[in-house]
């Protein structure tokens, strides 16, 4: 029997949201024939909209029993998506049934909305991190994650993330190596390499307005110092505890793990540049030892500092 996945629009829905996960189900079921059958569901059904204004037409929303997987897709209009009462019931029936849940990008604040994902580990796409940390404390958020499986309910962040994770649900579906020739078929990586956070911006931390825009700019220049949280706490004249508290509630990140991104993004342009060795520039840029420096490097760009020097592209950590 196929495996019968309903797409879940609403007005304002990303296309590639939906496009791209269902890229991979077509190609999956070219390459098994049988695989895979789909539908494009609404709480009003037909012609809905995307943000881009492409229509896609949709069928009301089914009865229970008569899919298998549950996708939503993301999208700025989410948020008046997210206050349809019949469409969150909906939702909490469905999580009720053994349907299979997954979201892409911000479809995951749908699903936190109704509920779904009480108590739940998820991701979103990172420019909605900390609204939905705001608005949903009772899920445990995992920012930096690609995608994120949690018992019945899966979760991707960004946009092109969905594609990783219509892959790993071919993958549990119907096995790794049909995952692996669809991955291959739409010249993607088969498994990601690092977080989301190597596409983001330093979670917008050194926008003008910021409240610690100056403190950041000024720890570029004095990145081979310490720059223990006492003393960024002394610099921002706060005590420790509150700056802290304050710095990971403008930023959404820790005081250590913003020190580090500024650090790899200075050592990925260093490298870039040529004329310094590894060890020198895991000196200059504060992380003391080259090792040090790959860790970071493979945590936040997914891969090590070598693949800099060798002249591949990578994305800054910082934007």
């Amino acid at each position: 029997m196929p495996h019968r996945i309903a797409f879940l629009l609403f007005p304002g829905f990303q296309q590639l949201d939906v496009t791209g996960p269902l890229a991979a189900f077509e190609v999956a079921e070219r390459a098994r024939p049988g695989s895979y059958r789909w539908r494009f569901v609404a709480a009003t059904a037909g012609a809905v909209p995307s943000s881009a204004g492409l229509p896609i037409d949709a069928l009301p929303l089914p009865r229970l029993g008569s899919f298998d997987t549950l996708l939503v897709s993301g999208g700025d209009g989410v948020d008046t998506a997210r206050q349809d009462e019949g469409l969150l019931r909906w939702l909490r029936r469905v999580a009720a049934s053994p349907v299979r849940i997954a979201s892409v990008c911000s479809g995951s604040l749908l699903l936190a909305a109704a509920g779904v994902l009480d108590g739940r580990r998820a991701t979103t796409h990172w420019g909605r991190t900390r609204e939905f940390q705001r608005c949903f404390p009772q899920v445990r958020l995992e920012p930096d994650r690609i995608y994120v499986r949690d018992g019945p309910c899966w979760t991707s962040a960004g946009i092109s993330a969905g594609i990783d994770l219509a892959l790993a649900l071919v993958g549990h579906d119907h096995g790794d190596e049909l995952s692996r020739r669809v991955a291959q078929q739409l010249v993607v990586y088969h498994r990601r390499p690092g977080g989301q956070s190597q596409f983001s911006p330093l979670l917008e931390m050194t926008r003008s307005d910021g409240r610690f825009a100056a403190l950041l700019g000024e720890l570029r220049g004095c990145l081979a110092e310490p720059l223990r949280v006492e003393e960024l706490a002394a610099r921002a004249c706060m005590s420790p505890r509150h700056f802290a508290r304050a710095f990971h509630a403008e930023t959404g990140s820790t005081p250590a793990r913003a020190v580090e991104r500024l650090r790899v993004d200075a050592a990925r342009a260093a490298l870039a540049g040529g004329g310094l060795s590894v060890q020198q520039v895991a000196e200059r840029c504060g992380f003391g030892q080259s090792e040090r420096m790959r860790r970071s490097f493979v945590r936040l760009l997914g891969m090590p500092p070598a693949a800099v020097r060798r002249g591949r592209a990578v994305p800054s950590a910082a934007g």
